[in-house]
């Protein structure tokens, strides 16, 4: 249990600080002070090790979103940002934002979320990624008191674990042609009139023109959701139906 006696309201932005870098510069200060920083923006309060024979896989993906490299620490971490990248709600992610600080009544104690993401109607979400299985006494308890933090300074809070596999899988695919670069605006065009009724995946490439130039404009349009297909219920192939999707 985080913080009780101080989770709510203005006693909960003083005993709570937070360490981050602001202009090259570390801070650390109480979180009534620090609230609005922008910490979509912020570099990583730690590093990223890479080291031969640990369990966790850690690196760099590059997200669309934030037209940056954005770290993880783990694959799943790594599929939650993809997902993240993807989420049409989602306006800028950086991860390891900063040391959440608080003492929980017996000793102090410290947390860095996996990620801060501001949404495009302005909100601020913390996200922590942990998979159900892996969450223990300690990080129960560091979770709770991320969330009273996290209610104080009027943000979101959410704890993901793993994903559909499926689902995972086929977005893992889609985020191949992510970039810019797979866009191609008459093909494009010509797709959403193939796809403005459900038409099985080839069917449509093959109509539309030469499938090595029309799947990677295809793929991009359904990373973007323009076009969609059902993801989670099987993997992509030659007969998955397709069609036109929201506008993103």
């Amino acid at each position: 249990m985080g913080a009780p006696a101080l989770a709510y309201g203005d006693a909960a932005l003083s005993a709570f600080e937070l360490d981050f870098f602001e202009s090259g510069r570390r801070e650390r200060r109480p979180l009534g002070q620090v609230w609005g920083t922008p910490f979509e923006a912020v570099e990583p309060v730690r590093g990223f090790r890479w080291a031969k024979g640990m369990e966790s896989f850690a690196g760099w993906y590059y997200c669309v979103t934030a037209r940056d490299h954005v770290g993880y620490e783990s694959w799943l971490e790594r599929d939650r940002l993809i997902l993240m990248d993807r989420d049409p709600q989602v306006a800028a992610i950086a991860s390891q934002p900063f040391w959440l600080h608080w003492h929980d009544g017996v000793r102090s104690r410290r947390h860095a979320p996996d990620y801060f993401v501001r949404l495009a109607d302005g909100r601020g979400r913390v996200v922590d990624v942990r998979a159900d299985d892996q969450v223990d006494k300690a990080a129960a308890e560091s979770f709770a008191a991320t969330e009273d933090a996290c209610r104080a300074a009027g943000w979101e809070f959410v704890r993901v674990g793993v994903p559909d596999p499926v689902f995972m899988a086929n977005v893992r695919w889609l985020a191949r042609y992510r970039r810019r670069r797979c866009l191609r605006w008459l093909i494009a065009a010509r797709l959403l009139e193939v796809f403005e009724k459900p038409t099985r995946l080839l069917d449509g490439v093959l109509e539309a023109g030469d499938r090595l130039a029309v799947l990677p404009v295809l793929f991009h349009l359904m990373w973007s959701g323009v076009l969609t297909a059902d993801l989670q219920g099987e993997l992509l192939h030659d007969d998955s139906w397709v069609w036109k999707g929201r506008v993103r």
